[in-house]
């Protein structure tokens, strides 16, 4: 699926990919994912999107978005906007599907290959848009979980489909070791 000379980027919709490797059951380990990718072709860009909610103290992924920032990711995010629904649940919302398309439409001529890690069914008209460009396009997501986390028209749409649980055992972060309670023998105690 890869030619070591080939040009590639990265399309990492964060929030749709994070959601997929939690229903798969492990964490992403970014630092293997870029190397992975850079060892099989010649890896233009990595490009990261995600939406932060600004007003919060502390954001839980705020750690993640600037550990990729200083290691190699171009990193695209925005403010997410918070309302309430019908119901007087609050919600946030922060869609970075234009942003995404966008920057990939601007990279179509720089590169020969687009790996999209998300299953949004919306990007199926940009994967045929770059497809018209002459560029290949990959899609990494997963159909193991249920229902599948990709949408059947976009994984039809896509040169090459990725299961992203088959790159588990490659870029997915060793669990952490569970440390045993301290225990003493009853017999060493007599």
């Amino acid at each position: 699926m890869f030619y070591r000379d080939e040009r590639l980027a990265l399309f990492i919709d964060g929030s749709n990919l994070y959601a997929a490797a939690k229903a798969l059951g492990f964490d992403i380990d970014y630092k293997l994912l870029r190397n992975e990718f850079m060892r099989r072709c010649k890896l233009v860009r990595a490009f990261y999107y995600t939406a932060l909610v600004e007003d919060q103290e502390y954001s839980p992924i705020r750690p993640l978005v600037d550990w990729l920032d200083y290691n190699g990711f171009t990193m695209v995010t925005k403010p997410a906007k918070e309302f309430t629904d019908s119901t007087g649940r609050r919600k946030i919302k922060g869609n970075m599907d234009i942003e995404l398309a966008v920057d990939a439409m601007e990279m179509a001529d720089r590169i020969d290959h687009m790996v999209l890690f998300s299953g949004d069914g919306d990007f199926r008209p940009l994967v045929a848009g770059i497809q018209r460009k002459a560029v290949r396009v990959s899609v990494v997501s997963t159909i193991r979980t249920s229902p599948p986390m990709i949408a059947d028209d976009l994984r039809r749409q896509a040169d090459n489909f990725i299961e992203l649980d088959e790159l588990k055992e490659i870029i997915g972060r060793p669990p952490r070791p569970v440390r045993a309670p301290d225990t003493v023998d009853a017999e060493d105690d007599a």
